[in-house]
């Protein structure tokens, strides 16, 4: 019998999604897309035995059931979103059983916004351009989860599922601090502030989706001779930087364009692009200079 995840609520956005995305096509004006919170995404399909790359699903903010057709085994990671499987609590950070047929059901995460949802076998949905990832902006991909979706599931990996009594994973509570690799277009701003910019307490705005997030706080100054300049569009990547006219910058995430018109003043680190996937609206983040050196590690 052919396994399969019915979608009986969807909160306010499910996608599927697996941690590679589509790396490689900027060229071509397709983004990398992929999960938000890639770490989290692998470390659930490791509690499933699944390989990392496997698609699952992601959730933003709770409010997700499922059915399944099969008995499965289910892992739920990142945003830690109180889980129902039938009528008994499902633990997060753990293998999970599934009894065929019944609804697991996810409530509203007291922390972070996105949790993430591995199934044994991944989500099977074809891939496209080599990714099952949904890409929101140039929608690519399987569409956003819908109820009476229905989703393919895998045949079940030979790895067996982990003996794992918790996977524990680092708090999404209180300020978060990002390291940022400054430039490239940091000499259009000012020393003042590019200092500001370092050292102030960010507030994370209701603007803010899996393309990126606005940030309330103190104005960027540009230099006087870039003041009111125009910038020709030119390529951005995960965890860059913008600062628009308004002087408050952007973040950008995994939906990201792949060109921007407004000054990069700095790059997050790619590992705490993670976590800035899981900043919600009111969130305070800070800056940290980073060296060089660390955007090379994993």
């Amino acid at each position: 019998m052919s396994a399969w995840v019915e979608i009986t609520a969807t909160g306010p956005l499910c996608t599927v999604q697996d941690a590679a995305g589509r790396p490689g096509r900027a060229d071509l004006g397709i983004g990398v897309s992929g999960a938000a919170d890639r770490a989290a995404l692998r470390r659930a399909n490791r509690l499933v035995g699944n390989d990392e790359a496997a698609a699952g699903l992601e959730v933003t903010f709770g409010g997700l059931r499922f059915r399944v057709t099969t008995t499965t085994v289910v892992a739920l990671t990142g945003a830690p979103a109180p889980m129902t499987v039938g009528a008994r609590p499902g633990d997060p950070h753990r293998p999970v059983v599934v009894p065929a047929g019944t609804e697991v059901a996810l409530g509203t995460p007291p922390s972070g916004l996105r949790s993430y949802v591995a199934v044994r076998g991944g989500i099977a949905v074809d891939p496209v351009l080599g990714s099952r990832a949904t890409d929101t902006v140039a929608g690519l991909g399987p569409p956003v989860l819908a109820v009476g979706t229905e989703l393919p599931v895998g045949p079940p990996p030979s790895s067996p599922v982990p003996a794992v009594d918790v996977a524990p994973e680092a708090g999404l509570v209180g300020e978060l601090v990002l390291g940022v690799v400054p430039g490239p277009r940091h000499d259009w701003f000012t020393d003042a502030a590019l200092a500001t910019f370092l050292r102030a307490a960010w507030t994370v705005t209701e603007d803010a989706n899996r393309v990126g997030f606005r940030l309330e706080g103190p104005e960027l100054a540009r230099t006087a001779e870039r003041d009111g300049a125009e910038l020709p569009s030119e390529g951005v990547i995960r965890g860059s930087v913008q600062v628009p006219p308004s002087g408050r910058p952007t973040v950008f995430l995994a939906d990201h364009p792949v060109t921007g018109g407004y000054p990069v003043i700095g790059v997050v680190l790619d590992a705490d692009t993670d976590r800035a996937g899981q900043l919600r609206p009111g969130a305070t983040v800070r800056f940290r200079r980073a060296s060089v050196s660390e955007t090379s590690r994993p």
